[in-house]
């Protein structure tokens, strides 16, 4: 095999790696929300590194909201993989029934990930909400001094039909030149397969809770009308 071959078939791995890597980075998105301009975008300009994630639930907005607007350490949890966070003393139990004390959050508000005391966190680690659109977003936004770098992790809620929606997370962090922020990247990509892990887990859940809850209530509703 000459040497033209062998760079052709390196060019082709690479190609195919670096596809894999961005489906794998963008799991559950549709081609049309990679591209899709979401509030929060806003807050960080370019150039920057996006992740998009998405799932499709079969329920309305207003219902996949209830259990959304919940998470929090101290709230409805991260509906992920509580036994793994716990083994690591985060404390978190994520919410299975949906409460009206925490249907409420607001500009300014905290969503707590780590909890306070943590491996010597005295606050523990939490991001400031940036911007809530009542049953379709919640913009999470982080930056200096308080965070090491600039970046955003939002929610988003489009619907796809009669009570069908879309739940999109997407991150959006500032790529800038110098150490520090090239050593931030690379931890990110190192994380990467750990926040996919979480982040995957997460929409699942919302998705499985948010799809029985709705069936619950549609039955009792088609029952009670059955019964008249």
């Amino acid at each position: 095999m000459n040497s033209f071959a062998w760079i052709a078939i390196a060019a082709a791995a690479v190609a195919a790696l670096a596809g894999a890597r961005m489906r794998w980075r963008n799991w559950g998105a549709l081609p049309t929300e990679l591209r899709l301009a979401l509030p929060g975008d806003e807050l960080i300009a370019e150039p920057a590194s996006v992740v998009t994630r998405g799932i499709s639930i079969a329920a309305p907005p207003s219902e996949v909201w209830q259990w959304l607007v919940q998470i929090g350490q101290d709230r409805g949890g991260m509906y992920s993989y509580d036994w793994l966070e716990n083994l690591l003393g985060l404390r978190i139990h994520s919410a299975r029934a949906i409460r009206d004390d925490w249907q409420h959050l607001r500009v300014g508000d905290r969503v707590t990930l780590v909890r306070p005391g943590w491996l010597g966190l005295k606050k523990g680690y939490s991001l400031p909400v940036e911007r809530i659109d009542q049953g379709k977003a919640i913009v999470l936004f982080q930056a200096p001094p308080e965070h090491p770098w600039e970046a955003v992790w939002s929610f988003h809620l489009l619907s796809a039909g009669p009570d069908q929606c879309r739940l999109i997370s997407r991150s959006r962090e500032a790529i800038k030149p110098g150490v520090g922020p090239a050593i931030g990247r690379m931890m990110g990509l190192a994380m990467d397969p750990i926040t996919l892990l979480m982040t995957r887990k997460m929409l699942l859940t919302i998705k499985r809770q948010s799809q029985d809850h709705w069936r619950s209530k549609a039955g009792s509703v088609t029952g009670v009308s059955e019964r008249v």
